[in-house]
């Protein structure tokens, strides 16, 4: 796997949910069994990792003395025959020999999400991760994206300062599962939304658009797959699904395989996420056969034409995007003349 007789190390130190973790269950299942693992893993995401034989994992806790253990455990044992390969977005914190090759899924590492979306917690954390990126990038040789529109953040990310910066664009995917959940199975959606409950993704707006369709006498059926961590947001949501008789059904986090099979129960997925490196939701809901009604953003157009799109900022945009996917678009508004006016006015 390296060309000049090193190992690839790999340092995924803080992936345990989400995209980043079907990415990481895909790469390991890939791994040639002639290039033996030396990795550094996150322990939430150990009973969903199956490792290949003979690997060689230090587990890291969500600890700052376990991960400040891996970084100078990497440190140590990265040669300058090696490259080490940084799934996790961030460049390591202590300079190694190897040569460090990055890859970029995280926009909020690059400043392209406000902060203000997060709460005070996040926001903090955010701050030094997008320092630490900042501060390690020139140890960086080669950084990997999934999409053009993330190389192009990358460099503007970077600016004029840029000489040297080498992006490269390779998207994958996983393997679809070898047999999906029948159509038949379960309980059928008009719309689902997988994603965890990171402010990003944008929940909030979304369930605030399905209590103005509530309003209007509009009340079509969401499935939602946030995690036990998310538990804030989903007392939200059952809070506004009781006031507001709202049909949004929260199914908790489910395997790859019961996202597939969910895809195909449903009519759309509904996409109003404010920033992705990738939007792997977006590419696996049609593959599915499933409709798209996303954000119009540029990480949208890179890998997918939805059916509909809206302002991802506006709850009454999204809204009118359902209804125009329903087939029961809202009319606009007939001005009046100036005389109508005037008798109103008068009268």
């Amino acid at each position: 796997m390296n060309e000049a007789g090193g190992r690839l190390l790999l340092y995924a130190p803080n992936v345990h949910t989400g995209g980043g973790l079907v990415l990481l269950e895909a790469l390991l299942a890939a791994w040639p069994a002639s290039e033996p693992l030396h990795a550094w893993l996150d322990e939430r995401a150990r009973h969903r990792l199956s490792l290949p034989e003979g690997s060689k994992v230090q587990w890291v806790l969500a600890r700052l003395g376990s991960r400040l253990a891996a970084e100078w455990s990497l440190c140590r044992a990265a040669t300058a025959a090696d490259r080490v390969l940084c799934f996790h977005g961030l460049p390591s914190l202590l300079p190694s020999a190897a040569r460090m090759e990055l890859f970029q899924q995280n926009r909020n590492y690059l400043g392209q999400v406000p902060l203000s979306v997060f709460g005070w917690r996040t926001r903090q954390r955010l701050r030094f991760e997008q320092a630490l990126s900042r501060w390690g990038r020139r140890r960086v040789h080669t950084y990997w994206v999934q999409t053009p529109s993330m190389a192009e953040a990358l460099r503007q990310w970077w600016g004029e300062d840029r000489a040297g910066l080498d992006v490269r664009v390779l998207p994958f995917v996983p393997v679809p599962p070898a047999s999906v959940p029948d159509d038949a199975a379960g309980t059928h959606y008009d719309f689902v939304y997988v994603a965890d409950g990171e402010a990003h993704k944008n929940h909030r707006r979304l369930v605030l658009a399905w209590t103005l369709l509530a309003s209007q006498g509009l009340r079509p059926s969401l499935a939602l797959t946030l995690s036990e961590r998310d538990g804030q947001l989903s007392d939200w949501i059952q809070a506004q699904c009781v006031q507001h008789g709202l049909r949004i059904h929260q199914l908790g986090s489910l395997s790859y395989a019961q996202v597939q099979g969910l895809y195909r129960r449903a009519r759309a997925l509904v996409f109003p996420s404010l920033g992705e490196s990738f939007g792997l939701p977006l590419l696996e809901a049609q593959s599915q056969g499933c409709a798209i009604v996303a954000s119009e953003l540029d990480f949208v157009r890179d890998v997918c034409e939805p059916v509909q799109t809206f302002d991802p900022h506006s709850p009454v945009s999204i809204a009118r995007a359902l209804r125009r996917f329903l087939q029961q678009p809202e009319r606009p508004a007939a001005p009046a003349n100036a005389e109508a006016f005037l008798r109103a006015l008068l009268g």
